[in-house]
């Protein structure tokens, strides 16, 4: 397939574009900045555009077969936008040159209701205070699920919990809202795999997804410290 990649040069995009041309698609990686990203493949094009552009938006989503939204932002106090607009544009995009397939990424964080089975620490204390510490990134990322869910388009929204870095796939597991799962962990390769075999399978056409990974989690504090106040490797 033909697949193009929003927000490639994240390190979830890089995973997914890398696993693509592992498994033979052809990928257009889109990036603002294409001099600074590290893959390079016959199959590859590197396309230098912001989300937030809508003519560029729209000169590279021509042409292709599928999209995967990765668009994200850290922690931030200030206004958040990338999602929304980000995902006005892709839509609109794809409306325009008849593509159907998306398959985008937002966050547990956008509706946090936790399965009692959670642990009281997180419930009561870490959980609410990451979602206070990213309310900005939580809203926007709302309002993106809200312009994706308006399309006619056969998309799939993708939330993961934190976030943390693994060598490999595990054997992840996936929720289909409104099930909830317990853990809060999401290790990028386990999310990645999620967007390409979603992308790429036509998995969960029209529905939201949680990736829950269950193994090799690590603790708390450690994905606290580095995702959240961006301490630490």
């Amino acid at each position: 397939m033909k697949l193009v990649v929003f927000g490639a040069n994240g390190p979830t995009g890089r995973l997914v574009t890398r696993q693509a041309l592992a498994e033979g698609h052809a990928v257009t990686a889109v990036t603002r900045d294409p001099d600074a990203f590290p893959i390079r493949d016959p199959r590859l094009r590197v396309a230098g555009a912001d989300a937030l552009d809508a003519a560029r938006v729209d000169g590279v989503v021509a042409g292709h077969d599928r999209v995967i939204s990765t668009l994200g932002v850290p922690y931030t106090k200030e206004t958040v936008t990338i999602y929304s607009q980000g995902a006005r544009n892709i839509t609109a995009a794809m409306a325009r040159h008849g593509l159907r397939r998306l398959v985008c990424v937002t966050s547990i964080g956008v509706h946090p209701e936790l399965p009692p089975e959670e642990k009281l620490i997180f419930r009561k204390v870490i959980g609410p205070l990451l979602l206070a510490m990213g309310r900005p990134l939580y809203e926007d990322a709302r309002r993106m699920e809200d312009i994706v869910r308006a399309t006619d388009l056969d998309w799939t929204i993708v939330r993961p919990s934190g976030l943390f870095d693994t060598e490999t796939v595990s054997d992840y597991r996936v929720a289909v809202e409104p099930q909830r799962l317990p853990g809060m962990f999401t290790s990028r390769a386990d999310l990645a795999d999620a967007l390409v075999r979603e992308a790429v399978d036509d998995r969960h056409v029209r529905t939201c997804i949680e990736v829950i990974t269950t193994r090799g989690t690590p603790g708390y504090a450690r994905v606290f410290l580095k995702e959240a106040l961006r301490i630490g490797k």
